[in-house]
């Protein structure tokens, strides 16, 4: 990487990020073992010709921001505008001792799989440039879309000849995008900072990078990056299964909730047990404690241990989930079934799997909750108490030690 002109960075990390489907802002959703922003900027970092790296942040997410670049060496972070434009905008002005002719690289907190060859052509392309991008030509038929009774109907067809697909980074001279922000309205009709640019007149380069480097929007997007780094870190998958019943306590003082899966749910029993007794955390819990092979929930909070007791059950997954990522494994998936006549779970389904996946700190697709009865046999039937099933897949680096018996 030696021989590159020197450059200041910019990333954009404003965003809401509402249609990935995480429980928090996308770019601070764990894709491994580190934020979605992390994966970002340590690409960046690696260079020796770096010689600023500002984020632009919501000012709601620094607590986010100050957890996902603990030990880094940035600039101060700089607050974002009510548009993207203005988020640059911002990041730009922020940058000290800038002369004119410096270059400027802008890019997006979601595209975590930036390779560094692709920064290196980026740079080298701004030679005798004024403004470049990453981008790819368009492989797939393109086309506009018409709504009948609110369904999407295929319309026009482009021609896919002369189209491509602009990513970031975005390199720019200083006084250029300097001048686009400052000339043109803050509208939010700009996507990109290109757009602004090409406004002005001034020609952008195009830089043909990798379709790695893809922006983390759906949860689609996301259930690709995990696959993406999977085939390339050498994990394996493991699968856990975990089971628990609780019964009814008896009492003559009806109670105004039940406590399952970490939300208390409108009922008139609860159940009775050494903690809070929360069914479903616990099969939860003790199927990842089978999957990275650590005993059960009996082990790490014996019942016979009076701190436990009234305990709440999500520190008992929480504990289970540290153990995993402390052996540099990841959630993959949960599954958990909840076997009982009463209560109702399912208009109370959507709250559980946001609960389960905060505790877990993952993102909601990752888990899955059902419910079911018995057909009113057996102890569940008789509505004397409820039983879980959950199974759990978790990702863990591969290890020689699991072949050493093998010829």
């Amino acid at each position: 990487m030696t021989g590159l002109e020197p450059f200041h960075v910019i990333v954009v990390a404003a965003g809401r990020g509402t249609r990935s489907g995480s429980c928090v802002p996308k770019q601070y959703a764990l894709l491994g073992q580190k934020p979605v922003l992390r994966h970002s900027l340590e690409v960046f970092l690696a260079f020796p010709e770096i010689l600023s790296l500002t984020v632009v942040i919501d000012p709601e997410h620094q607590g986010y921001y100050q957890d996902t670049v603990r030990g880094l060496a940035l600039q101060p972070s700089v607050l974002g505008g009510k548009t993207r434009k203005e988020s640059v905008s911002n990041g730009l002005s922020s940058i000290i001792g800038c002369d004119d002719n410096a270059l400027v690289l802008i890019h997006d907190a979601a595209r975590p799989f930036l390779k560094a060859e692709d920064i290196c052509s980026l740079v080298a392309a701004m030679k005798n440039a004024q403004a470049a991008t990453l981008a790819l030509p368009v492989a797939d038929t393109v086309l506009y879309a018409k709504e009948t009774d609110g369904k999407a109907i295929a319309g026009q067809r482009l021609s896919r000849e002369h189209l491509w697909a602009l990513h970031t980074p975005q390199a720019f001279r200083y006084s250029v995008i300097k001048k686009a922000h400052e000339n043109l309205p803050s509208d939010g009709s700009a996507t990109d900072d290109t757009a602004l640019v090409s406004a002005l007149g001034i020609e952008v380069k195009l830089v043909e990078g990798s379709r790695q480097n893809f922006k983390l929007t759906y949860p689609d997007d996301f259930r690709m990056a995990e696959r993406i780094l999977m085939q390339g870190d050498g994990m394996e998958v493991r699968t856990g299964l975990g089971y628990d019943v609780h019964r009814f306590a008896d009492s003559e003082i009806s109670p105004k909730s039940i406590r399952l899966c970490g939300i208390d749910i409108p009922f008139d029993r609860k159940l009775e047990g050494h903690s809070d007794a929360d069914v479903g955390l616990h099969a939860l819990t003790d199927a990842l404690l089978g999957a990275i092979g650590e005993a059960d929930i009996g082990t790490h909070f014996p019942p016979s241990d009076s701190k436990f007791k009234g305990a709440d059950s999500a520190a008992f997954l929480k504990h289970a989930a540290d153990l995993m990522k402390a052996k540099g494994g990841r959630l993959v998936n949960a599954d958990l079934i909840l076997i009982c006549e009463a209560p109702k779970i399912g208009q109370h389904r959507e709250k559980i799997v946001a609960r389960i996946a905060e505790i877990l700190d993952v993102l909601q697709f990752r888990i899955n909750v059902k419910a079911t009865t018995t057909e009113k046999l057996g102890f569940t039937g008789r509505k004397e108490g409820i039983a879980a099933q959950a199974v759990v897949s978790v990702a863990l680096p591969c290890s020689r030690d699991y072949d050493q018996n093998s010829p």
